[in-house]
Parts: C-alpha cells; sequence; structure tokens
C-alpha cells in the first residue's frame, strides 16, 4: 500500500469506523439481521445532536433564477412617486451592479405594477399574486432581510446551497446526511425532485454539484428522482433478470468488495457497497413513493390539477410530503424560471401559479397531518430583484437585475414562529434597515432547529476542518418558537 495514501485515508472518520474493532462489525451485522434494533427512534436524539431538536425533517421549496421581493412579498407604495426617476445616488451609495444594467445611462425605478393587501391575524402584505400562500400568512415567517455576497447565479446559488461561492463543497442536504443519518433504511437520506419549467420561461443550468456531496462520502449526495420513466435511472431490474438473480449478483459483488476494502481500506469502496444495497432496497420503495393512486382526492384537489402529472411542481410538493412520511431527512424541489430580466409582468403572472397553491397546500397537508410542527418548510431562492428596471420602463411593463443587498425567504414549520414578518427594507427595497439575515445565518437556523449547533458539524480535509456556515453564522432566535 502506499503510504503517503494509507495516511491520508487513516483521516477520515469512515476509514476510522471501517478499521475499528471486530465489536462495530458484530454490531453491522446484527442490524442487518434485524434493522429495527438499531433503526434511529425519531424521538430519541442521534449522537451527533448538540440539543433537543424541533425539526425531524425539512422540505426545501428552491425558486431557482431568483423570484422578485418588489413583486411578491415587499411591499414598497412610496415608489409610486418615484416612477421612471432614477434611483438616488444616496440609496445605491456606490454598490456594485451587474454588466447586464452597468452600461445603462440611467437607473429609473419601477414600483409594482401588481396590488397588495393585508393578510393574517398581523397584516402581512402579499401581493395578488401569491392569493393561496396569503391564506396560510399565519403559519409562516415572512423575513424581508436575507443577504448574500454573491452576485451572479452561479456563485449565489452555489453560496446558498454549499456555504461557498466556489464549487466543492458539500451540499446542506449532503451535510445533514451526514450527521444526522436517516430513520429509513429504504430511501436515500437526501432526496432532489426537479420540477418541469412553465413554457417559455427564463432559466439558468443547475448543476449536480449543487446537490452533491462534496468531499464528504458520496453516499451522502442527493438522489435526484426524474419526472418520467424510471425515477431513478438503471433501478428496474432488465429483462430476463428478477430479484432474486439481482440479489445473487450483489452479494457476489458485496464479497468482492469487501475483499477490496480489505487491503486498501479505501472508505469509498464501503459506500459503493451501501449505495448497491440502498439500489436494491428503493426497486420496491420508490415505486410504493411516487404511486400516488391511494391519496384522497380531497387531497389531490388541494394541490391542484396539475398534481397527477409527474415532474410539475405540484406533483413534487405531493412527493415531498410523502417522502416526509416516509422519514426522508432533506427534500430540496427546484422550481426554475424566475429569472425576468425583461418583460417581468407578464412572466410573473404565469411563475407565481405554480408556485402558490401547491406550495400553500404542502403547509396546509402538513399542518392537517400533525406534521407542520416537525417539518421545517422553506421557500425562496438565490437573491433578490432591483428596484431599477432593466431595458425599457413603461407603466406596465419592466425588468429586474439581480439584487444581493435584500431579498425576501419564508419558513414554517420546525420550531419557527409563524404569523409574523421579520426585518425591514428601505422605501426601494434596496438596503436593509432592521435585522440583517445572511445566508450563513440562515442556514445556521436551520441547523439549530434539527438539534445541529452548525460550529460542531466538521468535517476535517486537507488539514482543515470545514463546515456549512464556514467561520460565520448566528441563529436568529427571534424567530425561533420558545420550548
Amino acid at each position: 500500500m502506499n503510504p503517503v495514501s494509507d495516511y491520508l485515508q487513516q483521516q477520515t472518520r469512515r476509514y476510522f469506523f471501517g478499521r475499528s474493532a471486530a465489536g462495530i462489525g458484530t454490531a453491522a451485522l446484527a442490524s442487518l439481521l434485524n434493522p429495527s434494533l438499531m433503526a434511529s427512534d425519531a424521538s430519541v436524539a442521534l449522537p451527533v445532536l448538540h440539543h433537543r431538536p424541533t425539526a425531524k425533517r425539512v422540505i426545501w421549496l428552491f425558486m431557482a433564477d431568483a423570484p422578485s421581493q418588489l413583486d411578491l412579498y415587499d411591499y414598497k407604495p412610496t415608489l409610486n412617486d418615484f416612477f421612471d426617476k432614477d434611483l438616488p445616488e444616496s440609496v445605491r451609495n456606490g454598490q456594485r451592479i451587474t454588466t447586464m444594467t452597468s452600461g445603462q445611462s440611467r437607473l429609473p425605478c419601477a414600483p409594482s405594477v401588481f396590488k397588495f393587501a393585508r393578510h393574517g391575524e398581523h397584516g402581512a402584505w402579499i401581493s395578488e399574486l401569491l392569493p393561496n400562500i396569503a391564506s396560510i400568512v399565519d403559519d409562516i415567517c415572512i423575513i424581508k432581510t436575507v443577504h448574500t455576497e454573491a452576485i451572479n447565479h452561479d456563485p449565489a446559488i452555489t453560496y446558498i446551497q454549499t456555504g461557498s461561492q466556489l464549487p466543492g463543497r458539500p451540499s446542506m442536504g449532503a451535510w445533514i446526511s451526514y450527521g444526522l443519518g436517516s430513520p429509513n433504511q429504504d430511501l436515500p437520506a437526501f432526496v432532489v425532485l426537479h420540477s418541469r419549467i412553465p413554457g417559455g420561461a427564463q432559466t439558468q443550468a443547475l448543476f449536480s454539484r449543487l446537490w452533491g456531496s462534496g468531499f464528504l462520502s458520496t453516499r451522502h449526495a442527493g438522489v435526484s428522482l426524474r419526472s418520467s420513466g424510471d425515477p431513478v435511472l438503471y433501478l428496474s431490474n432488465p429483462n430476463g433478470v428478477d430479484s432474486e438473480t439481482r440479489r445473487r449478483m450483489l452479494d457476489g459483488l458485496s464479497e468482492l468488495n469487501q475483499g477490496r476494502l480489505a487491503t486498501v481500506g479505501d472508505p469509498e469502496i464501503s459506500s459503493r457497497i451501501a449505495q448497491y444495497e440502498m439500489a436494491f432496497r428503493m426497486q420496491t420503495s420508490v415505486p410504493d413513493l411516487t404511486d400516488i393512486s391511494d391519496e384522497p382526492q380531497s387531497v389531490l384537489d388541494m394541490y391542484g390539477p396539475d398534481v397527477k402529472e409527474p415532474g410539475t411542481y405540484a406533483y413534487n410538493c405531493l412527493l415531498a410530503r410523502r417522502l416526509a412520511e416516509r422519514g426522508v431527512p432533506f427534500t430540496q424541489v427546484f422550481l426554475r424560471g424566475w429569472d425576468h430580466h425583461g418583460g417581468l409582468p407578464g412572466a410573473i403572472r404565469q411563475m407565481a401559479p405554480a408556485t402558490d397553491r401547491p406550495s400553500a397546500a404542502l403547509i396546509r397537508d402538513l399542518k392537517q397531518r400533525g406534521m407542520l410542527d416537525d417539518t421545517l418548510v422553506i421557500w425562496g431562492g438565490e437573491f433578490g430583484r432591483t428596484v431599477y428596471s432593466q431595458g425599457t420602463l413603461t407603466r406596465d411593463n419592466y425588468g429586474r437585475d439581480h439584487h444581493p443587498r435584500n431579498f425576501t425567504m419564508w419558513m414554517a414549520g420546525g420550531g419557527i414562529k409563524g404569523g409574523q414578518v421579520y426585518g425591514e427594507t428601505d422605501d426601494f427595497s434596496y438596503n436593509i434597515v432592521d435585522k440583517p439575515v445572511h445566508i450563513h445565518d440562515l442556514n445556521a437556523t436551520i441547523l439549530h432547529t434539527l438539534g445541529v449547533n452548525h460550529e460542531r458539524l466538521t468535517y476535517r480535509f486537507q488539514g482543515r476542518d470545514f463546515r456549512l456556515t464556514d467561520i460565520h453564522g448566528n441563529i436568529v432566535q427571534d424567530i425561533l418558537r420558545s420550548v
């Protein structure tokens, strides 16, 4: 064996456990013979937990491409007086803008064309575009002051997903899989659902590294379910191969891999063995998951007419609830199409209904099943949109550029205090004036609801201890319910 390679392998936790005394092997064998002996009881804290959790699972509804906070949640009525007037320099204060608008001779203010109204017990302002979300406003916490340093899509979405603008770090779901594991042995701990893009929508690409495991074991990477054909490629047995034959093949392959593991000690071999076994179990669990024929019609009606079409956002929201029921700790639902640099009013009229009814239905569905209290739901994108128009501005048409200085997200369930609006922005939705929430703070708070101290969930790689929040992050205590 290469002594340098051997030394590096010995630095990983997986390698340590793989080389530990026979007692661990015996425990592992016992768990295979009787999984119930070792299964994680959701009421019992796993060793990594640092405090009592308020959430057992997370569903992140990710609005990729950055929806406009000005047209959905951040009501600015005084902007009507600034229509087509230049954004005051005292507001911008020399802050950088993208190359897509830096060449414009003017930065004219564009008030939203949409009406807003107060909703809920505390009178939160919500756009007419989101009537269903408005109806559940007492269950959600609207955070108007999320901010980031990244100003373009790829670094921004990489940043909020992995804690770094540079590729290569583990995603949040991978960190949760690594730290918490999963009580369900038949489904992955981290599942990704991609929603069909509405026709004509403007969108950016998504890369698999956004749900990747980075330098963690590949077993912690998100498993992306497809919207047509087999939900997972190559999961079904080929023609002429039955389950018994597949089982014998995997047993033989496992013997070969175990022999190789004993020789070289590479922890990725253990991951490969585990992934083969997971794939075998998923042959039964995934078809059961995706078969929604057992859902009551009343539930299907709640999500809307698109719910029966695999790949739609409505279908994926229902699937996310079914994954939550089965104990999957982290589910991410992507909905792309919010990149409205031009023609925003028409484009957002198309996108808003796609997210509005299913998102609200998910909250209601979880709540009526008694699952909202311990399921954390998050809604939002990677940054916000500018108050000034990109391109030509008219009374009924405008575009908006990227705006990382402040944007709106909402959270519900899992220990979050609903019925509140947190933070405030200036009259132009350009700067934060009260209670800023950096994306590191957001991620620290998410981990906190799961019982994890974000400063202690670490992994040593190349001589450094890494974590999701890097060296930053403060828990947003004001949005948490008292326990």
